[in-house]
């Protein structure tokens, strides 16, 4: 996914458990030491991107522009002719979890591919990668898009590729509480995934009346985004909150939710290390310094330097 309006960004800046309960007409309440918090909530309205494909951006827009080491997060409604044609990226990762449809990706390497609703491809971009990302088939193709940042020393990297079918993830299930294990652990499953920059993504759905307590690593920065229903985020004592709001959470040493509705809630709980490095982006290239961004600038420009293979390729 390309960002077409260029920014400019700088910072200077337990194992996994779930406990999850159904109530009786009571909640349990949570037992972390430093419960984490709605520290600041933001809707996700939507915008146009790419070629004619519509984003809810959550991260990544002026109410918040980044949340160390997290860059962008749109949630994607895509449909032909529309997409994301060729577009290069450097220094970072994207997480594309695919929600209904699929999404065909190929790049100037010969990587190509399709995933479909509940997959996920977790890419590397490193030194340089162009590629495109265009629906699979008629109709709406939606899913969300996460970008990673990567620290000085992964930056220039090799591409890589990690790509899992829905029958690949792990999932767990207890009292009411689904999950399904991205990246990281949750009620003593872990995902295969390998992150550069330590991270967890994990996919819960809570029934009506059920309630769930997610341990999270203290030192690292979080954030919920809701796609569907609306619960209780952090604190009973808290006003329910519904679809499309991301929710970054105060630090603490684990998050608690509640479904009091009669619907089901979905979200996703995604948190990651913070790198504490200076960051200036420039549409797709994330580097350290503004010199580094005019040498990614050029490279591609040049095709050189991870991006030799521009010059003659062109996505099918």
């Amino acid at each position: 996914m390309r960002l077409l309006r260029s920014t400019v960004i700088t910072h200077l800046t337990k194992p996994f458990s779930v406990v999850s309960s159904r109530h009786n007409n009571k909640f349990i309440m949570s037992n972390f030491s430093i419960p984490r918090l709605v520290a600041k909530k933001v809707l996700a309205k939507s915008q146009g991107e790419g070629d004619g494909a519509v984003v809810r951006r959550s991260i990544g827009r002026p109410e918040l522009k980044s949340l160390d080491p997290f860059l962008m997060l749109d949630e994607f409604s895509v449909s032909p002719p529309a997409g994301f044609p060729d577009h290069p990226h450097r220094g970072f990762e994207t997480v594309t979890y695919m929600l209904e449809g699929g999404i065909t990706h190929q790049d100037f390497n010969g990587h190509k591919g399709t995933i479909r609703a509940g997959d996920v491809q977790w890419m590397t971009a490193g030194r340089g990668i162009i590629h495109s990302e265009m629906p699979a088939g008629p109709g709406a193709q939606k899913g969300l898009q996460l970008w990673i940042n990567l620290s000085s020393k992964d930056k220039m990297v090799e591409p890589n590729y990690q790509e899992l079918l829905k029958d690949d993830i792990k999932c767990a299930e207890k009292d009411g509480v689904k999950v399904k294990i991205i990246a990281g652990e949750s009620m003593g499953v872990k995902s295969p995934v390998f992150t550069r920059t330590p991270s967890m993504f994990l996919d819960f759905t809570i029934s009506p009346g059920a309630q769930m307590h997610q341990p999270i690593p203290e030192s690292w920065n979080s954030f919920v985004y809701i796609l569907e229903g609306e619960g209780l985020f952090g604190s009973m004592d808290s006003s329910p909150i519904s679809a499309h709001h991301v929710l970054v959470l105060s630090h603490g040493d684990g998050l608690s939710v509640w479904n009091n509705g009669s619907k089901p809630l979905r979200f996703v709980l995604i948190g990651g290390q913070p790198i504490n490095e200076p960051v200036v982006q420039y549409g797709p290239f994330v580097m350290n310094t503004q010199a580094e961004i005019q040498q990614a600038l050029l490279d591609y420009q040049q095709c050189k330097n991870g991006f030799e293979m521009a010059k003659h390729w062109r996505s099918q």
